[in-house]
Parts: structure tokens; C-alpha cells; sequence
């Protein structure tokens, strides 16, 4: 009997289809996938030992760059965990929760809508793409208006927001989002019944629930194999558990199933943004914390006090409790999770972040052993990675 020789080779580290720089080594036999190697790339590095040389306010703008198709998620995970580490939990206002779950849902929509983009594309479906990005454009527009910036915003503060919603914007949002089922239903036609699609990610990379979970898979691709954990209904933050949206479970384990889940948590996510919508109400927008809390903005630019006291919390920082803190939230992704270290100082001794596609990334090995390696990009995009958050 001849001997079997494998071929190893280089997959990436070229953006289109690796969705950054990710290089993986595969073994292969033929066009059949024997053994993958996730090699991590080099982008936005050091973020957390950055960390312990700034104040918690200037830590804030890092957190963008994590996942920066989910940034309104890392901001309010960190300052989630900031706030919990001061004792302010219980003290945000209440527009300010219904502003940030509002704004939360809108990212998972965008971060959504650029998944199922690329991950088409990936696969042959140009269409898709163009007309998610159509939709993405919206949501850049909102990001915009609220925060200045159309990618990397930088919204969210310790002790509630940095100002209040643009006049109008809340009915334009709405209009949105009474638009996007329709849209979602367009991106269905194009995909669900086609033949081409179907076999290309049915019955690809199947991982169980159980697979799922020692691996440490979070987020719909944890969900769609079957587990049914979310962490906006069973470690509720920001008023989560007044809202009411299903958590979306799939039994399929493959990468059908993850398309699904995705899509049916696009639906969900505008139920959630109808509702906050309906909860808003006029009310202040920052905790009464004013040694931690920075000062309107209106104030800063109008009264010299303000402006000396904005300028003292950012260049010196406030102190912070001894302890340490944990704080999850459920981004687009899977979860992503802040642990702070703090020994009193103006600025953290550790902080330790877990993002969600470094962790979902461990996956990739069990997904694609023993498929083909026209699989492996179809794989790579259900799996919904961004760089930013692996190589941290």
C-alpha cells in the first residue's frame, strides 16, 4: 500500500476571506483538512497593558478598537465594570440605561449586517453585500450624530453618556428599524432557497453544544449548537431583564444554523430598539457623582469651573476602591468581559479583557478537521471574527 503525504500550507495572512490577519497552517490530504493552526496576526496590541498607564476616562477610546464593528458593546462593557468597581451601578439614570440598550441593539444590527456581508461574499453572493452595507450606512449616520464619529465612536461614560440624543433622532431611528424586517426578509430571498448557498454552508462546520462549550464558544455560534445562554437575559446589565426578546437557539450545530441564528437575532434586536424607543423618557443623562462623573458639556464650554473640573478628572484621573471586578456583556460576537484590578490608584493595576472572537477562534480546529478546504472560508465567516479583539 503507497504511503500518504500530506501537504502543508499556508492559508492567509491576506485580509479577503480571513476576515483580517489571520494565517492559518493546514494539513492537508488532497482537498480534505487533516490538521489547522490559527496563527494570530499583529493589530491594535497592547491594549491592556496600555491600560495601566492611563486613567479610567482615557482608557475609555482603547476600547473602541477592540471589536470596532461592535464598539458602543466594548465601551459599555468597560464602563459597566468602572462603575461597578466605584460603587455606581445602581445610580446611572434611567434614560441613560434605555440609551444604551438602544444603542447596544443598533451595533448588534451593524456588526450583524457586516457579517452577513462579507461572509456572502465570501462565499460568491456580491448582491448581499451591497445591500447590507446599504443598511450598515444608516446606522454609520446615527453613530455619527450622537458621537461625532462614524466607526470608532466613543459614546458611552462612566456614570451614563456624553450627551444627550440629537433632537430627531429617536423618531429616524424608529423609521428604521420599522424598515429592517422588510430588508432582512430581501437578504432571506436571496440566500435561503438558493441551491448554491444551501450547499455551501449545510452540514459545514459542525460543532456540538458540548464542543461548543469546553471550548469556550460564546454568542450565536454557541447558541445555534444548541445551548441556550445569553447573557442580556441570565446576567441581566443595563435594564436587559425589562425587555422582552427570545433568545434565538438552533439545533443544527453547522453553519446553517448560525446564518439563522444571526439573522432571526437581527429581527429581535429591532423588537428591543421599538421597546427602548417606547421607554425613553426626558430625564438627566449622568449620574450625581460629580468627583467621578464629568460635567456636561454644555457646562465645559460655557463656565470656567466646569472646564477646570473636566480638566482635572482627565488628566489626573479620580481614584477607585481597592478590589477588582468582572463584568460580561453579550456582544454581537459572544461575550466579552472586563476584569479590573484596582489598588486604589487613578488608574488600573491590571485590566484583563476577554474578548469573544479570540475565544470563539479556539473553535476553528474543531470546525474544519476533516472538511474540505473550500470549507474552511465558509467556516471562518460563520465563525464572525474580527482581529481587533484577538490580537489585543
Amino acid at each position: 500500500m503507497a504511503n500518504v503525504e500530506t501537504m502543508t500550507i499556508n492559508m492567509g495572512p491576506q485580509h479577503p476571506s480571513t476576515h483580517g490577519v489571520l494565517r492559518l497552517v493546514l494539513e492537508l490530504d488532497g482537498e480534505k483538512v487533516v490538521k489547522a493552526v490559527p496563527h494570530i496576526g499583529f493589530l491594535h496590541r497592547g491594549i491592556e497593558k496600555l491600560s495601566e498607564h492611563r486613567t479610567y476616562h482615557q482608557i475609555l477610546p482603547l476600547t473602541d478598537r477592540l471589536d470596532y464593528l461592535a464598539p458602543m458593546h466594548n465601551n459599555l462593557g468597560y464602563v459597566l465594570a468602572v462603575e461597578k468597581l466605584l460603587g455606581l451601578s445602581d445610580a446611572i439614570p434611567e434614560r441613560a440605561q434605555v440609551v444604551r440598550v438602544l444603542l447596544a441593539e443598533l451595533t448588534r444590527l451593524k456588526s450583524h449586517l457586516v457579517w452577513l456581508a462579507c461572509h456572502a461574499l465570501d462565499i460568491g453572493a456580491m448582491t448581499v453585500f451591497i445591500y447590507c452595507f446599504r443598511e450598515r450606512e444608516h446606522i454609520m449616520n446615527i453613530y455619527e450624530k450622537v458621537s461625532g464619529a462614524r466607526m470608532t465612536s466613543n459614546y458611552f461614560r462612566v456614570g451614563g453618556l456624553s450627551a444627550d440624543l440629537p433632537a430627531g433622532l429617536e423618531q429616524e431611528i424608529r423609521d428604521f428599524v420599522n424598515e429592517m424586517p422588510r430588508h432582512i426578509e430581501t437578504y432571506e430571498g436571496l440566500l435561503t432557497g438558493n441551491k448554491i448557498w444551501q450547499k455551501r454552508i449545510m452540514d459545514v462546520g459542525v460543532i456540538s453544544g458540548e464542543d461548543a462549550i469546553d471550548l469556550g464558544v460564546t454568542g450565536p455560534s454557541l447558541r445555534a449548537s444548541g445551548v441556550d445562554w445569553d447573557l442580556r437575559r441570565d446576567q441581566p446589565y443595563s435594564g436587559y431583564e425589562n425587555y422582552d426578546f427570545e433568545v434565538i437557539v438552533e439545533q443544527g450545530c453547522d453553519t446553517w444554523a448560525r446564518y439563522h441564528a444571526r439573522l432571526k437575532e437581527m429581527r429581535e434586536s429591532c423588537k428591543i430598539i421599538h421597546q427602548a424607543l417606547d421607554k425613553l423618557e426626558p430625564g438627566p443623562i449622568l449620574a450625581d457623582a460629580p468627583k467621578v462623573v464629568l460635567p456636561p458639556k454644555q457646562d465645559v464650554v460655557n463656565t470656567i469651573e466646569a472646564l477646570i473640573h473636566q480638566f482635572k478628572i482627565i488628566t489626573e484621573g479620580f481614584p477607585a476602591e481597592k478590589g477588582e471586578v468582572y463584568v460580561g456583556v453579550e456582544n454581537p460576537k459572544g461575550e466579552v468581559g472586563f476584569y479590573i484590578n484596582s489598588e486604589g490608584g487613578p488608574r488600573p493595576y491590571r485590566m484583563k479583557i476577554r474578548p469573544a472572537s479570540f475565544v470563539n477562534l479556539q473553535a476553528l480546529p474543531k470546525m474544519v478537521e476533516g472538511g474540505l478546504i473550500a470549507d474552511v472560508v465558509a467556516i471562518i465567516g460563520t465563525l464572525d471574527i474580527v482581529l481587533g479583539e484577538i490580537d489585543r
